[in-house]
């Protein structure tokens, strides 16, 4: 009877450690980006010595805001398992016409005709992939394109220089210390980080992105959840663009062409699932703001910005391997 005892004692032991581990691991794929942020930060603040300065903590946020706010409506997006590479094309398109109608009208027309071009835009993408039935990187890859000819088409290959000085106000003017497109990137990520946690509507969108059929099945509109992240995406890409132009001063159709790579990446580095079903917009500030302290300290060394592009891929390629060997293992 002892014996017997003993051996179940063992076994529970030996069942408590296995758990334990297992439990070890899963917090570790769950929060290994802030372990990754704060080791970043150390060695950043060791290899630069004005790494800490407020100035330059402000100024990389001020950087982080425009890549920032287009991840936030990425991030809804991946978490329902879809993808768009058109953010790029809409953020030039945005860019170009916002900067053509602010000496002609007005800053609030401007700014209003920018992000209504981010809400068509998201719809359209939307409708392809839901009621279409477009693969979304082939239909937003697409839509992409036609937004960067829109945009050349438009400007004829050539800027909108803005001469109201008060358009600045989103790109370059302060708020006491804190730069405007900083307290943007804030609000947003705020807004959408307590609606994805929150709200009911967030939940469906986790629950689609886990499985859009089992979803669909239990009652969710799966089709418009699905639309709507489209056109929060859109609306995200549109306000990056605003921001830039007015930082600008003037909006060109050449400056989408590498952000969606700088966009995803923030993204995947920050844990969201490319298969959909997790993710968060806190997950992403991280994410984002470890490829602006890298491009950081790489600018202060001097290193060339091809290098840059590389340890970009290579990030994402590891942040990819890691997320699939980590849900492998917690399905497991």
């Amino acid at each position: 009877m002892m014996n017997k005892l003993s051996e179940e004692q063992k076994l529970t032991s030996s069942g408590n450690k296995s758990l334990n581990f297992m439990n070890i691991k899963n917090l570790g794929f769950r929060y290994g980006v802030v372990f990754a942020f704060v080791v970043l930060i150390i060695i950043s603040s060791i290899v630069y010595n004005g790494f800490l300065n407020p100035t330059n903590i402000l100024n990389m946020l001020s950087q982080l805001a425009i890549i920032g706010i287009m991840a936030a409506g990425m991030t809804y997006v991946m978490i329902t398992g879809g993808l768009d590479m058109s953010i790029g094309g809409l953020y030039a398109a945005t860019a170009v016409v916002a900067a053509s109608l602010v000496d002609s009208t007005s800053i609030f027309v401007a700014v209003l005709v920018g992000l209504s071009v981010g809400l068509i835009a998201g719809l359209l993408n939307g409708v392809l992939i839901t009621y279409l039935k477009v693969p979304p990187f082939v239909a937003t890859l697409g839509t992409g394109s036609i937004f960067t000819g829109f945009a050349l088409v438009y400007s004829k290959a050539q800027p909108f220089f803005v001469k109201d000085p008060a358009y600045k106000f989103f790109g370059s003017h302060y708020i006491g210390p804190i730069p405007v497109s900083v307290i943007i990137l804030a609000v947003i990520f705020i807004t959408l980080g307590t609606i994805l946690s929150y709200t009911l509507y967030g939940k469906a969108l986790y629950a689609v992105g886990g499985n859009s059929e089992a979803s669909r099945l239990a009652g969710l509109k799966t089709n418009r959840l699905i639309i709507s992240t489209y056109i929060i995406c859109g609306l995200c890409a549109s306000m990056s663009g605003i921001i830039l132009s007015s930082r600008l001063a003037q909006g060109q159709a050449n400056i989408g062409e590498s952000i969606v790579l700088d966009v995803i990446a923030a993204v995947v580095i920050g844990g969201t699932s490319l298969s959909g079903g997790q993710g968060a917009i806190w997950r992403t500030f991280i994410g984002g703001s470890i490829l602006i302290m890298i491009s950081n300290v790489f600018d202060s060394l001097s290193i060339s910005t091809y290098w840059q592009s590389i340890f970009k891929g290579a990030i994402i390629i590891v942040a990819v391997m890691i997320d699939f060997y980590g849900r492998s293992k917690i399905q497991k």
